[in-house]
């Protein structure tokens, strides 16, 4: 089946919504991580604006190892508690970094990453990894992308228990 994806318009909010109603359309009826995890991934890095890294990270039981991404070559395997993606890990919540640089125990997989946010994902309240954007952009993410990026998470966890 051939997937277009669209280009979004409007407010970010509405921006946000239309990303979604894709995510929902590209998972539809699909249940495998990986082939959801690498579809989402490039809808969402060739939709939003001013990325230069978007994937997914999903946790072994001991440390996140990269999954599906776009982007430059990444870092393969992070602690968790460090670094942005092993902190959202480790504290269940999403991580909105305005500069990366002052972010203590930043893990630097590309030199152009000047902002990211990192959506960790919990199936059953067990952690499957993370959802990580990164941007050249300072300041690119805020609570907008927070709540759209955590609804595109969700489209992604309800497809890992589609019957």
């Amino acid at each position: 089946m051939a997937f277009t994806i669209a280009e979004l318009s409007g407010d970010p909010t509405e921006q946000y919504r239309q990303l979604i109603a894709q995510a929902e359309a590209l998972l539809a009826g699909e249940i495998d991580r990986t082939a959801n995890a690498a579809n989402l991934a490039a809808l969402i890095f060739h939709t939003l604006p001013q990325l230069n890294w978007a994937g997914f990270y999903f946790f072994d039981g001991r440390e996140l190892v990269v999954g599906p991404f776009q982007g430059k070559p990444a870092c393969v395997r992070i602690a968790i508690g460090r670094g942005v993606c092993g902190t959202a890990a480790q504290t269940r919540q999403t991580q909105v970094i305005p500069d990366v640089h002052a972010f203590p125990g930043h893990i630097a997989c590309d030199a152009d990453s000047r902002s990211e946010i990192v959506v960790p994902l919990l199936h059953n309240d067990t952690l499957i990894g993370v959802l990580d954007l990164d941007s050249p952009e300072p300041r690119r993410f805020d609570e907008t992308d927070r709540t759209g990026l955590e609804a595109v998470a969700r489209i992604f966890l309800d497809s890992l228990s589609a019957p």
